[in-house]
């Protein structure tokens, strides 16, 4: 989400900028000591979740990966009372073993509880001890005494005392193990079990439910291989908290809400309304199914979280609970480059030198080439990313690499060193598919070719990534008589995905006004060179259209040209996304110009290295690319074809500006 209230303030440039700070290090940069003061850039969302933790209200956050939810669930506990955390003690039920009694206590009785009745039946069980090793010395003692021969003359051992004094140990071993077992077993039966533990001082608990099967999120009983004999564990002994129980009083944040199971959902619904759920065995097979305790509290806040696709597989009772008894999020990707938000991020990067504590802290210039990288990640002019994982994981690169050349401090150059080794996996597969191009020559970067043009793309592999990895996407067009009575069609390979067939389908109306043919006489064939992972999107249509006008009209495309674009139906140059990455793709591979759609001229924020070294153009209609992509003797007269088949825009245009970085 991208705030636009209007303009933003124009600030120099960061380079001058940051000289005005008065700071060498960020180690000389406060950070604020509460977790929700260091959320950066999500103002509203601090709002509602102080809201939410005054009120004990139900939140989901829904965004970008790293923009700060889980920061601000956590942040959450900071703000809610400690002095209702409450213990849990599960006691046997004598009456129903199947059926263990539950007990709530203040925060730190639970322990004093537990352990008083363990040393009552430590007590218990040393006196009983005591009495069964008194009974079984009495027995052996009695045996041999039994296996002297008093009557005789002189008092000997009879001729059978080895069999008298053998079964008096056997006795006196029988006893010994059957009083040991059952006496064990009766002083466990009275000792309770501690389910959830606090205290008094305790911070309220936040737990983690992410990707929790059933019984990690609900609770469990544990199978008892002895389940009959008395030999089995006792029921109440068996029986483990959830998540939801762990998270009483406090808060249960649960990201990706939409991968756990419906039948898990449904139960989380549950306890919700009633803010107590029984522990009950998760598996049928298991001796521990047929346990189910008294209703256990779990009276937590609900966190859920995840990106804009988990809405869709959220039990939508959970959600209508969620929307009546608390708030959605959206959370912002992007914040405006404004001085106060500059600051926040040099703030960031303090922060996370602190929460890291193994990497030196950042100079001045290191954390001016952060706020560059930012501001390219935001993806726009005036804009910052709000992506700081990504951000800080950068950070922690250029840390890393600091830490090994022993530098006091991480300066420019390790940031920079960092960007080049902490490249993306789709950054750094396209890096190879330029390399291979260029050494098989599948790229041509000179001359001019009939129904060839250079067209731009993005590397999408996984949309939590906010680095964009631009790549040249070679695309051809012939066009051959139609071979069907019923009228020409237009096909298209490169495994194409359902928006970038309709893309290409709707050229076939532009390519009739543009050239005037009645392209039913014709086959018109579209070929993405070398996309073996597939195509999606319409930002090739720009590309699409001027290799099939090349073609039909057998005027030549220059192949030191690249260009990017979505088109309307009636030939407007509509933006797309990723135009940075896609200019340094051909800034990389040689090329000598691109073209681009007007209203991208804001979103491109070039590295040093690029300046200068590819000319950008921006255009507004196909006219206009038609105008800087085609060359030799046949242009003009197309061209004032053009002209007559279609009337000028009109309007003021802002001419080409230079390109900002």
């Amino acid at each position: 989400m991208v705030e636009t209230p209007g303009e933003p303030e124009e600030l120099p440039p960061v380079d001058s900028w940051i000289n005005k700070l008065d700071f060498r290090s960020t180690a000389e940069v406060k950070i604020p000591e509460r977790l929700v003061d260091q959320v950066i850039g999500q103002e509203h969302a601090v709002e509602v979740i102080r809201k939410a933790s005054e009120q004990k209200r139900h939140v989901m956050l829904i965004g970008d990966p790293g923009t700060g939810k889980s920061m601000l669930a956590r942040s959450m506990t900071e703000m809610l009372p400690r002095d209702d955390l409450q213990d849990i003690i599960v006691y046997h039920n004598p009456e129903d073993p199947n059926e263990p009694k539950i007990r709530v206590v203040p925060s730190g009785k639970g322990r004093e509880i537990v352990n008083a009745q363990k040393a009552e039946a430590m007590q218990r069980r040393e006196q009983k001890a005591s009495m069964v090793m008194t009974i079984v010395f009495f027995i052996i003692g009695l045996s041999v005494i039994l296996a002297y021969d008093w009557g005789a003359p002189t008092p000997s051992f009879r001729t059978d005392a080895p069999n008298i004094i053998l079964f008096g140990i056997l006795v006196a071993a029988i006893i010994y193990i059957a009083t040991r077992y059952t006496t064990h077993r009766q002083e466990n039966l009275m000792v309770p079990k501690l389910l959830v533990n606090h205290t008094p001082d305790e911070m309220p608990p936040f737990i983690d439910a992410t990707g929790s099967h059933a019984g990690a999120l609900l609770g469990d009983v544990k199978h008892d291989p002895f389940q009959s004999g008395g030999l089995e564990t006792p029921a109440h002994e068996r029986v483990e908290a959830g998540a939801i129980h762990k998270a009483h009083k406090g808060v249960l944040f649960v990201d990706e809400i939409n991968v756990l199971r419906m039948e898990s959902q449904q139960s989380l619904l549950t306890a919700m309304q009633e803010k107590k759920f029984s522990i009950v065995g998760q598996s049928e097979r298991s001796s521990g199914a047929m346990v189910k305790t008294e209703a256990v509290p779990c009276d937590f806040i609900l966190v859920a979280a995840g990106n804009l696709d988990a809405v869709a597989g959220m039990h939508p009772a959970l959600r209508s609970r969620i929307r009546g008894y608390g708030y959605e999020i959206y959370m912002k990707s992007t914040m405006l480059d404004t001085d106060e938000n500059r600051l926040k991020l040099v703030r960031f990067v303090a922060q996370e030198v602190a929460k890291d504590r193994k990497i030196p802290h950042f100079d001045r210039s290191a954390v001016l080439e952060i706020l560059r990288e930012a501001q390219r990640r935001a993806g726009r002019r005036g804009q910052l990313t709000l992506r700081l994982r990504e951000l800080g994981g950068l950070i922690r690169v250029a840390g890393d690499i600091a830490q090994e050349e022993g530098s006091p401090l991480v300066t420019a150059k390790d940031v920079l060193n960092a960007k080049r080794i902490a490249r993306s996996l789709e950054q750094q597969v396209a890096d190879r598919m330029i390399e291979r191009g260029k050494e098989y020559q599948t790229f041509i970067t000179e001359g001019a070719i009939v129904g060839m043009v250079n067209g731009l793309a993005v590397l999408v592999g996984d949309n939590s990534i906010a680095e964009f990895s631009g790549i040249v996407l070679p695309i051809a067009a012939e066009v051959t008589p139609a071979q069907a009575k019923q009228g020409g069609r237009i096909i298209a390979t490169g495994r194409l995905g359902e928006i970038a067939k309709e893309a290409v389908e709707n050229v076939a109306a532009l390519i009739k006004k543009y050239t005037g043919e009645d392209i039913s006489n014709h086959d018109i064939h579209v070929q993405f060179v070398g996309s073996r992972e597939g195509t999606e999107g319409d930002s090739a249509s720009i590309s699409v259209a001027t290799a099939v006008i090349s073609a039909l009209e057998e005027v030549p495309v220059n192949q030191t040209v690249a260009m990017t674009g979505s088109l309307s139906v009636r030939g407007q140059v509509l933006p797309v996304g990723g135009v940075t990455a896609k200019i340094e793709a051909a800034a990389e591979l040689g090329l000598k110009k691109v073209v681009i759609p007007r209203a991208n001229m804001k979103d491109v924020l070039l590295e040093d290295k690029y300046q200068g070294k590819i000319e950008i153009v921006p255009v507004d209609t196909l006219s206009e690319v038609l105008e800087e992509a085609l060359v030799g003797p046949k242009k003009s007269g197309l061209i004032s074809k053009l002209a007559a088949l279609i009337p000028k825009m009109t309007g003021d245009k802002p001419g080409p500006s230079a390109v900002p970085h």
